[in-house]
């Protein structure tokens, strides 16, 4: 009869952040192939603004067909999509790199909102119990509320 194989913790870590790390690898290989070839064929003319837009309306057709959304996004969020791709197909550096600082700003804006909402702690029944005794010498219930 053959032995179980054990793997440690961190041997299964190792193979899981090894996986993470090809797969990362991975989906920019797939952007930079992406990236090139939709910028030549939208040199050539093969592919143009309107395109682009209706390639997106397209796809959340589809989308909301299979029912993996609930509804069709706006004309102004088709519009930002849209404009997100083509400064990456156009290769408009300055654009890409202002958008990049207001996604980072409203992400540090977010952080602080979030720093500034009240904290509730919850503390186990254990914890309670030796509060309990410590504050009341265990007599009555619990009035514990922090």
């Amino acid at each position: 009869m053959q032995m179980p194989m054990q793997i440690s913790l961190d041997e299964v870590l190792s193979m899981l952040l090894a996986r993470v790390d090809s797969l990362a690898f991975n989906d920019e290989n797939l952007k930079t192939k992406f990236n090139i070839l939709a910028r030549a064929m939208y040199r050539k003319g093969l592919i143009t603004d309107d395109d682009v837009i209706e390639s997106i309306r397209e796809e959340h057709r589809i989308l909301m067909d299979l029912g993996v959304i609930q509804e069709m996004p706006t004309e102004d969020v088709i519009q930002t999509v849209a404009e997100g791709i083509l400064q990456w197909i156009k290769g408009d550096v300055e654009a890409i790199k202002k958008a990049m600082d207001d996604y980072e700003k409203k992400l540090q804006e977010l952080s602080k909102q979030q720093q500034a909402k009240p904290k509730i702690d919850v503390a186990s029944p254990a914890v309670l119990q030796q509060l309990d005794k410590l504050s009341n010498q265990g007599k009555g219930k619990s009035k514990l509320i922090y």
